[in-house]
């Protein structure tokens, strides 16, 4: 196991190797495997990819982000341009139904609405407007309407935990609740804590998914 040290090491130095951050930016600090990235990055989408690389460092058990966005005086919009580029941004995403998700812009920060059938659907949407120019912040609050029975929901999970997981499947208990997933147990890794959600993700008619998996290294 890895001192608070030895992980604070390891994640300036996976940082450092990320060439789309400015590192120099960016405090860690660790304490019991609890990670938190401070300080001020120049977009939104550096934010985001900083998150990224610290939880793929071996040992994070959680991380806390504690980063602020203050755009460079070239990147900084009005919230009417951001607003018309992310509709824009939206209306080109293939994998969207048509109109079926909304924008709203407050000083910088991107508020989605609607609903979708799919969580790849309402990722899709996220991920076409993170790295606009201008943008600070994104609220997710696209609503997933379930289709499908919650029985069969919870037989298709367990059986993609069962394919990607492997050894840590039989340690994952999957719970369904109108459409709601929680997932508890221990896993050895971040990467397995992750397929597990994203197999929850990846079912038709889940509309949130509760992760309570904890890891042990």
């Amino acid at each position: 196991m890895k001192t608070d040290a030895q992980l604070q090491q390891d994640v300036i130095a996976e940082l450092k190797w990320e060439p789309s951050i400015n590192a120099a930016q960016i405090g860690v600090e660790v304490k019991g495997g609890v990670v938190t990235l401070a300080g001020h990055v120049d977009t939104y989408a550096e934010k985001c990819v900083a998150e990224r690389a610290a939880q793929r460092v071996s040992g994070v058990k959680a991380l806390a982000v504690e980063m602020d966005v203050k755009l460079a005086g070239s990147s900084a919009r009005n919230d009417t341009d951001i607003a018309s580029s992310a509709e824009s941004a939206l209306r080109w995403t293939t994998f969207l139904p048509k109109d079926r998700v909304k924008v709203t812009v407050e000083s910088g920060w991107i508020t989605l609405s609607g609903n979708v059938d799919w969580a790849y659907q309402r990722e899709a949407a996220t991920d076409s407007v993170r790295y606009l120019m201008g943008v600070k912040g994104v609220s997710d609050q696209i609503a997933i309407k379930p289709k499908a029975s919650m029985t069969a929901v919870k037989a298709d999970i367990e059986a993609a935990l069962q394919r990607r997981a492997k050894a840590d499947a039989k340690k994952i208990s999957v719970d369904i609740n109108g459409g709601v997933v929680t997932l508890t147990g221990t896993v050895q890794s971040w990467t397995e804590r992750d397929l597990a959600r994203q197999s929850a993700w990846g079912t038709s008619g889940v509309s949130n998914v509760i992760d309570n998996i904890t890891v042990a290294y």
